[in-house]
């Protein structure tokens, strides 16, 4: 006699989903693991209307997919018709309403996943070009993928997308200089992050989109999109070093809108939060923020500030704690360093600086950097006839730089 296999529909759809047993679906729909258990029988209960609704939220199917019936017949016509309208009405109608079997299974997730760390890890020894467009191909992989998936699985792959959008739009943003690009990328981010209900990704792809207007001299709306951020990440929950970004970014807008004195006060809050420390870890993806780097925020402030001495002291500083693998970075400390000796009146240190950034960008390009060198060149116009200006020139202006600025 053969023996019964109970509803293999349902325990489908719960694994592709990425809910490994009876009692992880029974935590996420907040029922008992023995009514799981009932469901995956061979004469599964029809749910109440609440649970159904939860049921094919979570597992991406409508009801006959996942293998119920009534009293052993499909749900009359009525029926069906109410449950495919709470499914709608919940924003599921993006899933596609078909057998478990054609969801994609659990790992789908980690795989995906697997090239967005890549990804993450290439943007610092890849050249900008030639990275992005592989991100965007990934993202766009992504989207595709998202409405094969659902419950655990489905969040997996939306975090990952929204990772690989905010990558898209930094590379947009910084790299390639494009603020209007990187505006629509981040939006798509911001949407992924939604799917994803990731609060911590939501408060870093909102505090990248306070660049924009921050860096035009908006700072209303610079701010505005600060509170935001905030707001998302105090449902965190928020690390030190994340918290401390947040400021560093809010001291950027305001340094860009050249209110300094409030920039160092948002600054000194973040070493402090550093200092203090946290409970929670800080998410994968914050590769772009450590100490030093707060240190570097503080020294181009001091810069602008006109506070020379101290900005000199903090970017040597900077300097010397850069790790090999930061090149972008030092391109930038390079070119304020040099802003700092061009103010001071010190030509001949300020082109030293220059040429040592553009020797760095010769390796690494950096958008950021070079407009950190262009910068300086034009602070010493004063200076243009001597020598070590014309040197830097010669640099400046040499076939492989110039072309180089260009093509990018």
């Amino acid at each position: 006699m053969a023996r019964p296999v109970g509803n293999t529909r349902l325990k489908s759809a719960r694994v592709a989903a990425g809910y490994a047993s009876q009692q992880a679906l029974a935590d996420a729909l907040g029922v008992g693991v023995r009514q799981v258990r009932r469901w995956e029988s061979d004469n599964p209960p029809w749910p109440q209307a609440e649970i159904q609704q939860a049921l094919t939220r979570t597992l991406g199917q409508d009801m006959t997919a996942l293998g119920f019936t009534l009293s052993g017949h499909s749900p009359d016509p009525v029926r069906r018709t109410l449950v495919s309208g709470a499914i709608a009405a919940t924003g599921l109608a993006a899933v596609p309403m078909q057998a478990a079997a054609t969801l994609q299974p659990a790992s789908v997730a980690i795989d995906f996943e697997t090239v967005t760390c890549s990804h993450r890890r290439l943007y610092w020894s890849v050249a900008p070009a030639t990275l992005h467009p592989s991100a965007v191909a990934h993202a766009t992989l992504g989207c595709a993928l998202l409405p094969e998936t659902a419950g655990q699985t489905r969040r997996a792959v939306a975090a990952a997308l929204a990772e690989t959008w905010m990558l898209a739009g930094r590379i947009e943003f910084f790299d390639l200089r494009e603020p209007d690009r990187a505006s629509g990328t981040w939006l798509r981010a911001l949407q992924a992050a939604g799917e994803a209900d990731d609060q911590l990704l939501g408060a870093a792809t909102l505090a990248h989109t306070a660049f924009i207007p921050g860096w035009a001299g908006d700072r209303d709306a610079a701010v505005e999109r600060m509170v935001a951020a905030r707001t998302y990440a105090r449902r965190g929950p928020a690390s030190a070093a994340f918290l401390a970004w947040l400021d560093a970014v809010e001291a950027e807008c305001e340094t860009r809108c050249g209110n300094t004195r409030t920039a160092l006060h948002l600054i000194g809050h973040g070493q402090d939060v550093l200092a203090a420390g946290g409970e929670h870890e800080d998410p994968e993806w914050l590769d772009w923020f450590s100490p030093v780097r707060l240190a570097a925020f503080k020294g181009n402030t001091q810069l602008k500030a006109g506070h020379l001495p101290q900005a000199r002291t903090t970017l040597l500083g900077v300097l010397e704690d850069l790790s090999v693998t930061e090149d972008k970075q030092r391109t930038v400390v390079l070119g304020d360093l040099a802003a700092v000796e061009a103010a001071a009146g010190r030509p001949d240190e300020a082109c030293r600086y220059a040429i040592q950034a553009l020797d760095q960008l010769g390796a690494t390009w950096y958008a950021m950097g070079m407009d950190r060198v262009r910068e300086v060149r034009r602070a010493l116009l004063p200076h243009q006839h001597e020598q070590c200006v014309r040197d830097l020139d010669e640099r400046l202006y040499g076939w492989s730089t110039t072309v180089s600025a260009l093509a990018r």
